[in-house]
């Protein structure tokens, strides 16, 4: 099991579904496989967080992902992005987070049921040229325009499996227990008709001649024979064994699912991320599902893009755990190369904001994956599988939104925050329709994120001081600023779930004393004046967060009248 493969103690849950009472038995998550040895409270990050005046002050970095689930099939959005690059710039945003770019199942699929990874939009298979997201002429104007501004693009990389083929196959395939994948069915294996064959006949054999057959998948979940589904191991085949525990191996997650073991498949895939660097401009890649597949292929990957493509390149992967010290183990692993999603503090942000007034925001950093590796925790509020309708929805109550946004943009040695796309621009909804009346608007109708985003390009550098302790309905934290940016002007941050106002006594450094801080986001009324040592009053309104700023601080005038 991958807990003992990372060195960590493991379990296997009692009575293990079997084939009688496999309707009785609920699904084993990830984190109920393995009883944490150790959570690791939000009391253990450093307060306070010292950053001394001499020393360098890299400048603040933020990512954005720029999409969502239910961006409409208009083949457009590669010129949508293009369009709105400057304003990510100004911003502050240095990284974008793009969808799949390459050919899915169908000329309008969102690129997660990949079909080809050699075809960015530029061969005519599965309904069209143009991916859902547009051309790829498109594509490589969006990335030049975006690294003339200085946002370097992520690739979604999808490896786990690929989807529609073009032909079928006959193949022998042991039936396996879909909730405990290392239990069969039945004891001998089946005739099956498995969608295993890929000829892309609109690429033909461009880029890369490799052409797929049942021999390159571990699986597949439909047998065309029988019009059945499932889950098959074929005949000879193996799961991998370095991959989650959930549902006893996870390996299999959708479609045909590429066998990483293949030496066939290594070295399409390995040649692949070389081939795609001359054809994009990219910063990186953010990995889909790597909870799936071979810990060690991915190792392996990362170990070629860094000596072969580009030691440079910013990798993130997605791999939805709630358990950080797994997810810190398995940092480790990879040799610290890459960054995973907190995926324990999206979830605590829903948690506490569902709670309304009862959540403590004291705990809203428990067991966080930026408290275990803050160097290699990409923090998000929101993302396309967490939002409404989807498969990890992990819904954030609308008030809270705001306060979750300034905690992952605002404060010092907690990852790199990730803005939704939804949350600056507003989402089309799961039924849009064609008068846009069911809209959904930005978070706070699209005036508090871009300032929080300012704030965090201008002011939100130096030390840290946190004031955590004494309210489970109030917490705040301040940043002193720093003497290289913007003048060494600083900010404070309170923030509250109760139905009434609340303040936390604060320091914002000896150095702005005598200056005058007004709320930049407007909620709520009042001056602070910082006394000689540099403390003062900061309140907050009911339910929301204020960020203090001196009212004379370099760059206010901008972000007082900005709009996106």
């Amino acid at each position: 099991m991958m807990s003992q493969f990372l060195g960590l103690e493991s379990h296997r849950p009692p009575n293990p579904p079997t084939a009688d009472n496999l309707n009785q038995q609920p699904a084993i998550l990830s984190h109920d496989l393995r009883p944490l040895r150790r959570r690791r409270p939000a009391t253990e990050l450093p307060s306070p967080f010292i950053v001394p005046g001499d020393r360098p002050c890299p400048e603040n970095k933020t990512m954005i992902q720029g999409f969502e689930w239910y961006i409409p099939a208009d083949f457009a959005h590669w010129r949508r992005l293009t369009k709105i690059v400057p304003s990510l710039a100004a911003l502050g945003v240095t990284s974008m987070w793009i969808p799949p770019a390459c050919k899915a199942s169908w000329l309008t699929g969102n690129g997660y049921d990949i079909y080809d990874l050699f075809d960015l939009g530029e061969f005519d298979q599965k309904g069209g040229r143009p991916t859902k997201w547009g051309t790829k002429e498109e594509l490589q104007h969006l990335c030049q325009t975006a690294g003339a501004n200085g946002i370097s693009i992520l690739f979604d990389t999808v490896l786990n499996h690929k989807a529609a083929a073009d032909f079928s196959e006959p193949a022998r395939a042991l039936r396996v227990d879909p909730k405990d994948r290392r239990k069969l069915l039945f004891d001998k294996s089946e005739e099956i008709q498995a969608w295993t064959g890929w000829s892309f006949p609109g690429r033909g054999t461009a880029y890369s001649p490799m052409k797929w057959s049942k021999e390159h998948f571990t699986g597949i979940d439909y047998d065309d024979r029988s019009k059945q589904k499932g889950v098959w191991r074929f005949e000879g085949k193996q799961w991998a064994a370095d991959v989650d525990e959930e549902l006893g191996n996870y390996d299999y997650l959708m479609f045909a699912d590429i066998d990483h073991n293949h030496p066939d498949v290594r070295r399409d895939v390995f040649y692949w991320t070389s081939w795609l660097s001359r054809q994009v401009k990219l910063g990186g890649l953010r990995v889909d599902a790597i909870k799936h597949y071979s810990f060690e292929f991915l190792r392996d990957l990362v170990a070629h893009v860094h000596t072969h493509v580009d030691p440079n390149w910013f990798i993130v992967g997605e791999y939805w755990r709630q358990d950080s010290e797994f997810l810190a183990r398995y940092l480790e692993f990879m040799g610290h190369r890459i960054s995973l999603f907190d995926v324990q503090l999206v979830s605590n942000f829903s948690r506490i904001s569902l709670q309304e007034h009862k959540g403590d925001l004291r705990t809203i950093f428990d067991d966080a994956l930026v408290v275990w590796k803050p160097d290699n925790a990409v923090t998000f509020v929101v993302n396309h599988d967490t939002q409404a309708g989807q498969s990890l929805e992990t819904p954030v109550a609308p008030f809270f939104i705001p306060m979750a946004y300034a905690l992952i943009l605002l404060r010092v040695n907690a990852g790199l925050p990730c803005v939704f796309y939804s949350d600056l621009f507003g989402s089309t909804g799961q039924n849009p329709r064609p008068d846009r009346s069911n809209f959904i608007p930005p978070t706070s109708g699209g005036a508090i994120l871009p300032k929080m985003m300012l704030a965090r390009q201008l002011w939100a550098y130096g030390t840290q001081v946190d004031y955590f302790a004494d309210d489970p309905q109030s917490v705040g934290f301040a940043r002193f600023g720093h003497p290289s940016r913007s003048g060494g002007d600083g900010l404070a941050v309170v923030m509250t779930n109760a139905w009434e106002f609340k303040s936390k006594r604060m320091c914002v450094g000896r150095r702005h004393a005598g200056e005058v801080w007004t709320d930049l986001l407007k909620w709520c009324p009042g001056r602070v004046r910082i006394d000689a040592e540099g403390w003062g009053e900061f309140s907050a309104a009911p339910r929301s967060v204020s960020v203090w700023v001196n009212e004379r601080a370099q760059g206010r005038d901008m972000v007082d009248t900005f709009v996106l």
